[in-house]
C-alpha cells in the first residue's frame, strides 16, 4: 500500500479525484473542501454531507449557537452586508510577519463604524485604530464598501455601521487570540460547502445546523 500523497506518513487508502492520487482518510477527512478543492462527483464528499461525523455536527451547533447573539438583529440585507465583510477578514493578510488577532479585528470594525456613524450625521471626520494591523483592515472595510456603492448597491451608512458593531461585539468576546476569526473561518467553511451542494442540486444532511446566509 503506498503513501499518503498529501502528508507522506499515513497509509494511502483512498483516491481522491481532486490530487488524482491516493491520500489518507485523515487527510479525505480534514483538508477536504478547504486544501483539497473536492469535485462534486466525489463519493466521500457525498457520504460525508449525507451522513456527517457527530463530532462534526456538535461543532456546527456550538459554532451557530456562539455567533447568533451579535447577528440575530440583523435584518436579510444585512446578513448579506455580514458575510462580505467576513469574506474581506478571511482574505486579509498582514504586512511582514505580523497575524491578525480578533482585536485587530474588533478595532478596525469600531473605527470604520464610528467612521460611518459619524458621517450619517453630516461629519466627515475618519475614525482610526490604534494598531496598524487594524487601521488597514478598516481601510479594506471602507474600500469595499466603495466598491459596492460603485456597484449599485444601496448600502446606507447606519446599516454598515450596525453591522460593523455586530462584528466588533463578537471579536470582543471570543475570549482568546483568534477565537473569532476561528469561528468564522469554519462557518464560512461550511457555508461554502452548503451553497457548493445546493448548487449541483444535492439534499443538505436532515440533521445538520443550519444559519441562512444569503
Amino acid at each position: 500500500m503506498s503513501t499518503c500523497s498529501s502528508c507522506g506518513q499515513r497509509k494511502a487508502r483512498r483516491r481522491c479525484p481532486a490530487l488524482g492520487q491516493d491520500i489518507c482518510p485523515i487527510c479525505c477527512g480534514t483538508k477536504r473542501l478547504t486544501e483539497i478543492d473536492c469535485p462534486e462527483s466525489c463519493v466521500h464528499l457525498g457520504t460525508a454531507r449525507a451522513h456527517p461525523a457527530a463530532v462534526v455536527r456538535k461543532q456546527q451547533e456550538r459554532d451557530v449557537a456562539a455567533l447568533m447573539p451579535s447577528i440575530s438583529h440583523l435584518t436579510e440585507r444585512q446578513y448579506q452586508v455580514f458575510f462580505l465583510f467576513q469574506t474581506l477578514i478571511a482574505r486579509h493578510k498582514p504586512d511582514g510577519l505580523s497575524r491578525l488577532l480578533d482585536i485587530d479585528v474588533a478595532e478596525a470594525s469600531a473605527a470604520a463604524a464610528a467612521t460611518l456613524e459619524t458621517a450619517a450625521r453630516g461629519v466627515i471626520y475618519e475614525h482610526t485604530a490604534a494598531a496598524l494591523p487594524a487601521q488597514r483592515l478598516a481601510g479594506e472595510f471602507r474600500a469595499l464598501l466603495a466598491e459596492m456603492r460603485e456597484a449599485g448597491a444601496s448600502v446606507y451608512d447606519r446599516e454598515a455601521a450596525l453591522v460593523l458593531r455586530a462584528i466588533e461585539t463578537g471579536a470582543r468576546a471570543s475570549g482568546g487570540d483568534t477565537a473569532y476569526l476561528e469561528l468564522m473561518g469554519r462557518i464560512l467553511q461550511t457555508n461554502r460547502a452548503a451553497s457548493r451542494a445546493a448548487a449541483a442540486g444535492a439534499a443538505p444532511a436532515a440533521d445538520a445546523p443550519s444559519l441562512i446566509i444569503p
